[in-house]
């Protein structure tokens, strides 16, 4: 294949972005770190001749990572710092969910369909003077094939075991992976069993970013200690993550704020901000408050309700396209929710359109299934479940539940997702709308820093509110991801279906395989695993001084591509 200049910053990249960037215009801005103030007047390094900016560039962000190390994430927080430190092999081009050359600049496919022969970038170093090549490449592939422990589990390294399905020690009948081998220094081939049609496109999650070897065996990565469901942190996921990005880390006081200086050795071009502060603000009123105060240059996730006001205040607001679905999680380990006419009822109870209009930004279109319009494998051929109280009511009866009964409903406190932007509202609006038929909740609200691990790591619950925010263009990063097995966040098992989905992943032929797809999308909603509510429309708000920013449909933004006028 041939190259193709990604969003890391090559000059033709910058171009393009340049170009089909949304343009802002404005005034400048006055921002801080943890509430003091920095002074401007410094000057951005890229363009000739271009004028002197404050080229500290401050996001409010809607709370700490999970964890500076990627491999151990899942969340946009985590990932949304990541993208400014690693870099992976492959990347995604400007603007789209599609897969580009960046560590990698081209790839061959093995005969077979299981090797790889990936061609990398000479010349590049991670940021603790490490250089980047073949045998850094394959070290990152054996350290995940090799993760043991709490590492396997859902809540930790979620995206390796969901895709790749097996480790050295476990389930190696399952595992996608094989070997690598460092051919020479800028060549390194990777096995796998068997095909796996998505590979290419997944390799462009931060997840599988590519991390120093020295900086890894130094600060002790893989020292992880815990339950899964409440892990505790290598020293280098607290406080030294090393890539090869166009940012490098400075600290993370927890709570407060995030850090991280341009990379004066970077291979790409640096851009114009010198230094990024990721100040946590946790509360969608309060980033509202420092953007209009001038105390950030811009924030993720507006709130519905603010969209009007910051609009008519000057500052500029930036839609991504909905790549994302909303859903009501269902632990079918539990006695009540395990009868499929139960969770069945649990759909029918809820007028997800209702829900829409009281909680959800503009635009926001309700869900039938677990993957948006715009990916193949989509298809109106599946159970609408349209809403019915009546309906849910009957099926409550037939299943033995004529008075209800009562289950736990997890939500996340202290955060906003581009899924979920009002957790508590969206946590209050389906409350009620169950109680109507019956269903009661006993609310759990618990922090995003524990949440995610608790309902994905373990049974021990009812219901629960999550969403996805697509990596890539295909089927497989959406149900594919939820269902491939049994997971202790939906507690079902349906071997028809995982099979289905194996079965699926592995199709070279992408007609037969959209197919194939839109029978699994079918068959998911008989069995109702969860209740798929909203494809949300996540919104960007800006101080006018930011002339462009790289909005991303998966949120591959990285800040040297940030163009700055004041």
């Amino acid at each position: 294949m041939t190259s193709f200049g990604t969003r890391r910053g090559l000059k033709a990249a910058a171009a393009t972005v340049a170009v089909s960037a949304l343009l802002l215009t404005g005034c400048a801005s006055q921002r801080d770190e943890g509430g003091a103030s920095n002074s401007a007047g410094s000057t951005g390094s890229s363009g000739g001749g271009a004028a002197a900016v404050d080229s500290t560039f401050t996001f409010a962000s809607s709370s700490d990572p999970k964890s500076l190390d990627p491999a151990f994430a899942s969340d946009g927080e985590s990932f949304r710092v990541s993208r400014q430190i690693f870099e992976g092999l492959v990347g995604t081009k400007p603007g789209t969910a599609d897969p580009a050359p960046l560590l990698a600049e081209k790839w061959e496919l093995g005969g077979d369909g299981t090797s790889y022969k990936f061609t990398l970038k000479s010349g590049v170093k991670f940021q603790d003077g490490t250089e980047f090549n073949a045998e850094a490449v394959c070290k990152n592939f054996d350290r995940w094939y090799n993760f043991k422990g709490i590492q396997q589990s859902e809540g930790v390294g979620y995206y390796y075991k969901s895709l790749f399905q097996g480790y050295a020690d476990k389930d190696t009948d399952k595992a996608v992976y094989k070997s690598c081998s460092a051919d020479d220094a800028t060549t390194a081939t990777v096995t796998l069993t068997r095909p796996w049609v998505g590979f290419i496109s997944a390799l462009s999650l931060p997840a599988f970013a590519m991390q120093s070897p020295t900086a890894m065996e130094k600060y002790k990565a893989d020292e992880t200690a815990g339950s899964a469901d409440a892990p505790k942190l290598s020293e280098y996921a607290l406080g030294h993550p090393v890539g090869t990005g166009p940012f490098s880390f400075v600290e993370w006081k927890n709570g407060d704020h995030i850090t991280l200086e341009a990379n004066k050795d970077y291979w790409g071009e640096q851009g114009q901000v010198q230094k990024i502060i990721f100040r946590v603000i946790s509360e969608a009123p309060a980033r509202k408050q420092a953007l209009e105060a001038g105390n950030v240059d811009g924030y993720d996730l507006v709130g519905p309700a603010d969209l009007k006001s910051l609009k008519d205040s000057g500052k500029t607001l930036i839609s991504r396209d909905a790549f994302n679905v909303l859903y009501l999680g269902i632990n079918s380990a539990e006695k009540e929710l395990s009868d499929v006419r139960v969770r069945q009822a649990i759909s029918y109870a809820i007028d997800k359109d209702q829900m829409i209009k009281q909680v959800m930004p503009e635009g926001t279109k309700s869900a039938i299934e677990f993957i948006p319009s715009s990916v193949r494998g989509y298809t109106e051929n599946v159970e609408k479940y349209e809403y019915n109280q009546e309906k849910a009511k009957e099926l409550l009866k037939e299943a033995g539940y004529p008075d209800g009964f009562t289950t736990t409903f997890y939500y996340p406190t202290d955060v906003s997702r581009p899924y979920m932007p009002t957790p508590a509202d969206t946590f209050t609006n389906i409350s009620q709308q169950l109680a109507e038929v019956g269903i009661k909740v006993e609310p759990k609200p618990m922090k995003w820093t524990e949440y995610t691990s608790y309902v994905q790591g373990n049974d021990k619950h009812g219901l629960h509110l999550l969403g996805w925010t697509g990596d890539y263009n295909d089927p497989d990063n959406f149900v594919g991801v939820f269902f491939n097995g049994e997971k202790p966040e939906f507690g079902f098992k349906d071997d028809a279906l995982f099979k289905n989905l194996e079965d699926a992943r592995q199709m070279s032929d992408e007609a037969a395989q959209t197919k194939k797809y839109e029978e699994i999308n079918k068959q998911i909603s008989e069995v109702v695993p969860a209740v798929p509510l909203a494809h949300p429309v996540p919104t960007l708000a800006f101080n006018p001084r930011v002339t462009s920013y790289p909005a991303s449909p998966v949120q591959d933004e990285v800040y040297n591509m940030i163009k700055l006028s004041k």
